[in-house]
């Protein structure tokens, strides 16, 4: 598509945004969900990425796809002409339910290339629960929306005698093809079976949707085909390469109704759940229930000022922080373990009234979380956070290990490390309690020795070599190369260096709090190995070999090869629990904040990032940056300056990301094409709310380090289940987009001179104020005994 036409569609939709919201605030009051966008970067989605019709974390999510085949670049692409399908599953390594209404001579069996239809913008509408779309080929309108594990179809047709709805099952949806399938006709107004999704690179096995499906009208017939040829069917088709469909006539403006139930357990729950959560036909009502849910969560913070664009941004960025990560058991708790040779049906312990206590989850890794999950969910959402917990728990009972990016209720071992280390330990510091601590422990502990997830690199199933655990405990680093074979993805010594020993300082703090010593000294001790890699002869950090010896040529922007998606000079900051060791290292405050700055300095011409997209970013010459927004690695830098006494800094570099990074509301832009299951929508809302977290909350006593809030109130209404304040508020006087400097700042009315506040005060409810303005008063915050605490200083 030409940039011009992507221009002025462009426009199009900003414009329908604003007269939208306008009529929105002339009929009535705007609520939260009113304010988010969906389209924000569906020009470079990947698979997962785009959500409309679905609930928070839902198993369905409804959505139109463009592209089917592959990882990235797949599902909803916003720059694409014609859509293919309605599928039902946008997860971590899983996809399913390929629908789509048509009209006249069938197609279905001439595959998605032959039977999709054109749509234009002008005729659609998205939002959280629900999306609205014009299928000009066919002349139907659809619309989308979903409870939890059912999704909810409602089509209007034209008058046609040829009318119908395909379910192609022969279609590759994301990574996974499509292995076989089972569709039979129960009644003229039902279909059920199954379908088996092949396994994939990232999830080693097969993996089974069962659905059932329901129409508010019947059909006349119902038909299948086979290898690309329509074949007699009695009711049912089975086998692989085969679709099914129904057919019936239809009058103008004729509108019918479908209710896709999915289980990855069996028929029967997929029936339950059709039953339990949508045993009417009422769309409007499912809809108004989806908006209800989905507002309630985002009303968890109130932002006031700044522009209307930039609290579209906010809301949308929060509303990612809730999903991508999808819930995968039924609704009376029962959920697929595959973990073992054969799939077993699990049990989710059930409350007092029969209700699952927590859920089971399929999700990404936590690569990163650190810096963005651990902070928001903790203090804004801490009933999430308990739940994923307890679904790593169980997958510990049923598997051994707890997981680092479970699929389909299997170990992916996607990423590197202890990921989940940090995100257990932050909740439970913070008094997050609904959970088996003692578990909790024994399962971490593992993953930090042998045998364990330390043991094993990206996707490494059958060896626990490539994590190079044994020389980081023998030598105190992991070193580059580790071997001439290849065990899984990502054997990269420096990252797994610097990772490993963030988590070990993470293990080492909840070891103290449960009154673990020898743990804690053992743990505490291995946190420091971020020091072996430190090559002072160069200032940055740097590869060793099993020798010992420092790797050449030294390029500390040369991108992997030792380092996790990233390079040298993005990972040397990468010691967020012991920032003040890391400034010794570097010779003091003012070498460490000159370096940090110069590399800010240099990222700036390229917006902070190494491309808009995925695709740029794997061109190698875009890798060669100093600092990268588009992905994880270092997230944390900016807050840096706040340890090294300059958070003038902190604050002007939080407010030059955000604007290059985070800004606006474009389909072309806005997460750098990989938003990772809700990573980078989080980090977006924590910056303009003006809050982080370095160390991921890891500290016995965990902390907030503060920023430049872009809004001139920010509350944040605290969960009483969990913490006993109300809300806490940060307020802003003179905040404006120059005004981006902290001049000074009060807590609940007296002065305060510091850039960070414990958690244990926030909680507690209160005020926050801080006087902006144009200009850096390099007085507030620097005084060394005013830094956050570190590991060397605690």
């Amino acid at each position: 598509m030409h940039v011009k036409k992507i221009f002025i569609i462009t426009i199009i939709v900003l414009l329908k945004i604003s007269l939208s919201y306008s009529q929105i605030n002339r009929i009535s009051k705007v609520e939260k969900v009113d304010l988010v966008e969906p389209m924000v970067d569906a020009a470079n989605s990947r698979f997962f990425f785009f959500s409309s019709a679905c609930r928070p974390f839902g198993m369905v999510n409804l959505s139109p796809d463009m592209v089917l085949n592959g990882t990235w670049g797949t599902g909803y692409r916003y720059n694409e002409d014609t859509i293919k399908c309605f599928s039902h599953i946008h997860g971590w390594e899983l996809s399913g339910i390929p629908v789509l209404p048509t009209t006249g001579p069938f197609k279905g069996q001439l595959g998605p290339d032959k039977y999709g239809s054109s749509y234009s913008h002008k005729d659609e509408i998205a939002k959280p629960g629900y999306h609205k779309i014009f299928l000009r080929d066919y002349g139907i309108t659809a619309e989308l929306t979903s409870t939890n594990r059912v999704g909810f179809h409602r089509y209007t047709f034209p008058k046609s005698g040829q009318s119908h709805i395909l379910f192609d099952f022969t279609t590759d949806l994301g990574s996974s093809a499509t292995d076989s399938a089972v569709t039979r006709e129960i009644s003229n107004s039902q279909l059920e079976g199954q379908v088996v999704m092949s396994a994939t690179p990232r999830r080693p096995k097969l993996i089974t949707v069962y659905f059932v499906i329901m129409f508010d009208k019947p059909f006349q017939t119902f038909g299948g085909w086979k290898d690309g040829e329509i074949i007699p069917v009695k009711n049912s088709i089975e086998g692989k390469r085969t679709g099914a469909y129904v057919s019936f006539t239809t009058s103008a403006n004729e509108v019918r109704q479908m209710k896709v139930a999915i289980s990855y357990v069996s028929i029967a729950q997929a029936k339950n759940n059709l039953i339990k959560e949508l045993p009417h036909w009422n769309f409007a009502q499912v809809v108004k229930d989806s908006r209800k849910e989905w507002n309630s969560l985002l009303s968890r913070i109130d932002v006031e000022g700044g522009t209307l664009v930039e609290q579209r941004r906010f809301y949308t960025d929060l509303w990612h922080a809730l999903q991508g990560r999808r819930i995968v058991s039924d609704y009376s708790g029962t959920y697929i373990d595959n973990t073992g040779a054969k799939p077993r049906v699990g049990q989710i312990p059930l409350d007092a009234n029969g209700t699952p206590k927590f859920n089971e989850y399929n999700s990404d890794s936590f690569w990163g979380a650190q810096w963005s999950l651990n902070t928001l969910w903790d203090l804004v959402y801490p009933e999430v956070t308990e739940s994923f917990i307890n679904s790593f728990l169980l997958m510990y009972d049923d598997g051994g290990l707890i997981p680092r990016g479970p699929s389909g209720g299997n170990y992916t071992y996607v990423m590197t490390g202890a990921t989940t280390t940090p995100f257990i330990v932050s909740a439970y510091l913070k008094g997050i309690r609904g959970f088996d601590i003692k578990k909790a422990y024994e399962g971490m502990r593992k993953d930090h020795f042998p045998g364990g997830m330390m043991s094993k690199a990206g996707y490494e199933f059958n060896t626990s070599v490539g994590g190079g655990i044994e020389y980081y405990i023998k030598d105190g680093y992991v070193p580059f190369p580790l071997s001439k074979e290849r065990y899984g993805y990502h054997q990269d010594g420096g990252a797994q260096t610097l990772e490993y020993a963030y988590q070990d300082y993470a293990m080492s703090q909840i070891a103290k709090a449960l009154g673990k010593k020898d743990d804690y000294l053992l743990f505490s001790k291995r946190a420091q190995n971020y020091k072996n890699i430190f090559n002072k002869d160069i200032g940055w950090v740097w590869l060793k070999d099993k020798n010992g010896n420092w790797n050449q040529p030294v390029d500390i922007l040369r991108y992997e090869n030792g380092w996790v998606e990233g390079n040298a000079a993005q990972y040397t900051w990468f010691v967020p629990h012991d920032v003040k060791g890391l400034i010794d290292l570097m010779g003091g405050s003012d070498n460490f904040t000159r370096k940090l700055n110069e590399s800010f300095e240099k990222a700036q011409p390229h917006g902070f990032v190494s491309g808009s997209s995925k695709d740029k970013e794997d061109q190698e010459q875009a890798r060669r940056v100093y600092i990268n927004y588009g992905n994880q690695p270092c997230m944390e830098t900016p807050f840096l300056f706040n340890f090294s006494g300059a958070p003038w800094l902190t604050q002007y570099w939080t407010r030059q990301i955000i604007d290059s990074v985070y800004s606006g509301i474009s389909p072309q832009k806005g997460y750098s094409g990989d938003e990772d299951q809700g990573l980078m929508g989080t980090l977006s809302a924590l910056l303009k709310m003006g809050i982080f977290s370095t160390n991921g909350g890891t500290s016995e006593k965990p902390y907030y380090e503060i920023s430049s809030p872009i809004f001139k109130r920010i509350i944040i209404h605290l969960n009483s289940k969990y913490y006993r304040g109300k809300q806490f508020i940060i307020e802003t006087k003179n905040n404006g987009a120059n005004d981006v400097y902290i001049q000074s700042a009060q807590l609940n009315g007296r002065s305060f001179n510091k850039p960070w506040i414990y958690h244990s005060e926030l909680i507690k409810g209160g005020r926050l104020v801080l006087q902006m303005g144009p200009k850096p008063n390099k007085s507030w915050g620097n005084n060394p005994a005013a830094a956050p605490p570190s590991m060397s200083s605690e």
